[in-house]
């Protein structure tokens, strides 16, 4: 393969935004990053690729937020569990504190429109979780996954969110304020595409994958067993042998994922906090 000019940085970027992760994960075996986008470039008879101008592109994106790989030291080594699926990289705002809030971070997730049991679990086990020392990872959306942000938070303790969009915004959009306090309080955000981006069912899939793979536990407090956000990291979590730790299921229809996991002994029960922090230990 030709050589380049390129960054490592800059050509990881043009290829995750052109490339899922899987298409060029065996060329990145044994090219660079830098020959492996050139090459594309090359044989790409469409001459979309040569239009696109990685420098620039990273540079004006990098007034949002920073843009992780795997060479720098702030990389989550958890991510290689992915395989030929591991990110390209990161897109992150706090990425000065990912080392410390990977290290034991554990995802507490659930329905966007849950229960009202299931929002008082959330907060004591989000509660429990952070003040243990562990890093309470999620989303930012409605429901469950901000409950667990805002229980961490008044804690005082940092949180890791992982969302389906770029940066430059937030997911949901009134979330705003969310986004912006988790790494002004010590915290950080994620996302697998650039600012600019809006969410979609890709994205959505993509980042639950990613939300998984972050952590070293998935505590699950109640999802609709459908194509849903927090079925998907659970199931992923399952698929990595990552701890899957289920909350127990009301009766209603919300909370039948949590009934079907259970049932295929893909998950253990863990009826209160302290349940959550014996597993984890």
């Amino acid at each position: 393969m030709p050589s380049t000019n390129l960054s490592e940085r800059a050509a990881r970027t043009a290829l995750a935004v052109h490339h899922a992760p899987h298409q060029v994960a065996p060329h990145l075996a044994h090219h660079s990053a830098q020959d492996v986008w050139q090459y594309g470039v090359d044989h790409d008879a469409s001459g979309r690729l040569a239009q696109y101008r990685p420098r620039e592109e990273l540079a004006n994106a990098q007034l949002t937020c920073h843009f992780v790989i795997p060479s720098d030291d702030e990389w989550p080594t958890a991510l290689t569990d992915l395989g030929d699926h591991c990110p390209l990289g990161l897109w992150v705002r706090g990425h000065e504190h990912l080392p410390r809030l990977t290290g034991r971070a554990v995802a507490v997730t659930g329905n966007r429109t849950p229960t009202p049991q299931a929002l008082t679990t959330t907060k004591a086990f989000a509660t429990a979780v952070a003040e243990a020392g562990h890093t309470v990872t999620s989303t930012l959306s409605y429901g469950v996954d901000s409950t667990a942000h805002r229980a961490a938070a008044l804690t005082g303790h940092a949180t890791l969110a992982v969302l389906p969009r770029g940066l430059d915004r937030a997911h949901p959009h009134d979330h705003a304020q969310l986004l912006s306090s988790i790494p002004a309080s010590g915290g950080a955000v994620v996302s697998l595409v650039k600012p600019g981006t809006e969410a979609s069912g890709a994205t959505l899939k993509a980042s639950a994958t990613l939300l998984a793979a972050l952590v070293r536990a998935v505590v699950l407090i109640e999802a609709v067993d459908s194509f849903v956000p927090a079925m998907q990291t659970a199931e992923v979590a399952a698929d990595l042998h990552r701890p899957l730790l289920v909350a127990p299921p009301t009766d209603d229809v919300r909370a039948d994922g949590n009934f079907r996991l259970l049932a295929q002994e893909r998950a253990v029960l863990v009826p209160g906090p302290a349940d959550v922090l014996a597993a984890l230990s």
